[in-house]
């Protein structure tokens, strides 16, 4: 006689059941005793387990008739043993090492494929619910490993920051910052967006995320949090932690939309940053609120223009054909939120707002996951990045990266040709037909203002750098 598990037993016939076409009924069920027989009262099917003793979990076949005779004629296209839970366990392979996996659909087409059961569509969806807990665990087991999840980041990424708190209100804040990404933020440019998006488990909550762009100019997310609810409280929380991995200086500049919850939390917790208001969400408010979208080229020529004079000819052109909009970029956001020349501080060409929308795009189909789950995903795609680039970035031969090398080369090729008349040892007038420029190589300085705001020299300096008979990439900022 064979020992075996009752709940284990039931789905293993539950299974066999399915792929022989037939199905049973339960006849007798207690603590001790299990007894099953087939739907066709002319079949002799059946099985019999008892408990071995009353204290134990264990059952024991003791009468199994195995011969089946049963009619095809009692098939039923709704098969009893096809449960949403026996139909999970079956398809739970399908979502291991995968975000997104099988639809509610593609679990119809695999009972069907797999199972030879038609399956209802909320069945299916019940089914991937289930093989979902299976794979990831439930919400709740989730809160119980976060304090040992995180204590194992700790101990095995040095400096990594990790915060949980609950407050007074039972309201849950979580913050971490891995050690790799804190160290390698010295050498990045201080440009850092800030945004949050929401999630779509059990108990929901915002995921919020502060991010910047490495020297190649991809994202590179510095800190992740999950907080109740987007509010001020929330935010300056977020802040606060984020403030004791990066620091508060001058040359810091914190990007988001214009939420006065974000806007309230930095004037709070930022003393020494400044705020920018993101190019990108001004431009979606544009449209939405004044439904204009034909206006959008002048506004984006607006933003990436370098100089006053040329802002001040698409802001004219703005003006004469839309008024409301003009006056809203002016007193609503404030020309020093979102223009590079009016701006107090350095946003250089970095958009990280674009990169927050990437990085929550990525996600999406991580944002109904379990929160450890969830921390997984995130762990493991960055884990991915950071190796891919360590790999391209040992194969760089040239002084900058690919992609300001890519920026660059077009810049040389345009220097060629331009006549140079040297004002000092350090400044040089650049004439061209397009744009004239007066560069300082000393101060890094040019009247195109391109060389000023990207810290990255311009045609002009180019040539001057040529004429001076200095290496150009001497003139790059960090």
């Amino acid at each position: 006689m064979e020992e075996i598990m009752v709940v284990p037993l039931k789905r293993k016939l539950s299974d066999i059941a399915m792929k022989g076409n037939f199905e049973f009924r339960t006849r007798k069920s207690n603590r001790s005793l299990w007894v099953i027989e087939c739907i066709d009262p002319n079949c002799n099917w059946r099985l019999r387990a008892l408990k071995i003793v009353p204290e134990s979990t264990k059952f024991v076949i003791r009468k199994n008739v195995g011969v089946h005779c049963f009619s095809l004629l009692n098939r039923n296209a709704n098969h009893r043993q096809a449960t949403y839970v026996v139909i999970g366990e079956q398809v739970a392979p399908q979502y291991v090492g995968v975000e997104k996996g099988l639809g509610p659909k593609g679990v119809q087409n695999f009972a069907r494929t797999k199972l030879g059961e038609q399956i209802s569509y909320y069945k299916a969806r019940m089914g991937r619910k289930h093989a979902h807990t299976l794979i990831r665990g439930l919400p709740e087991q989730s809160f119980h490993i976060l304090l040992s999840y995180f204590h194992m980041l700790e101990k095995l990424n040095l400096g990594t920051v990790t915060r949980i708190e609950v407050d007074r209100d039972s309201r849950f804040n979580l913050f971490v910052a891995f050690g790799v990404v804190i160290r390698g933020f010295r050498y990045m440019r201080k440009v850092v967006g800030i945004d949050g998006t929401f999630l779509k488990g059990q108990y929901r909550g915002i995921l919020l995320v502060a991010t910047t762009q490495d020297g190649n100019g991809q994202c590179y997310p510095l800190a992740w949090g999950i907080v109740d609810s987007e509010n001020e409280d929330a935010w300056t929380w977020f802040l606060t932690q984020l403030k004791e991995v990066i620091g508060d200086t001058d040359e810091l500049a914190l990007i988001s939309d214009r939420a006065p919850s974000i806007k309230k939390a930095i004037s709070t917790v930022f003393e020494k940053a400044h705020h920018g208001a993101c190019a990108w969400h001004v431009a979606q408010n544009i449209k939405n609120k004044f439904k204009c979208a034909d206006i959008m080229g002048s506004y984006w020529s607006t933003v990436n223009s370098y100089r006053c004079e040329d802002f001040v000819g698409y802001m004219t052109e703005i003006s004469h054909r839309y008024p409301r909009v003009a006056e809203y970029l002016e007193n609503e956001v404030g020309f020093e939120k979102w223009f590079q020349c009016h701006y107090p501080g350095l946003r250089y060409n970095i958009t990280p707002t674009n990169m927050v929308k990437s990085l929550n795009s990525m996600l999406v189909n991580a944002r109904d996951f379990p929160y450890v789950s969830l921390l997984d995903v995130i762990q493991e795609k960055m884990s991915k990045w950071w190796n891919d680039r360590r790999i391209v970035a040992m194969a760089i031969t040239a002084p900058l990266t690919l992609s300001w090398e890519s920026e660059f080369r077009p810049r040389f090729a345009q220097s060629n040709g331009r006549h140079t008349l040297q004002l000092n040892p350090v400044t040089y007038h650049v004439k061209c037909s397009e744009l004239e420029g007066v560069v300082d190589i000393f101060n890094k300085t040019c009247t195109c203002k391109e060389f000023d705001i990207d810290k990255l020299p311009c045609v002009h300096a180019i040539v001057a750098a040529h004429h001076a008979q200095v290496s150009v990439y001497s003139l790059v900022s960090p």
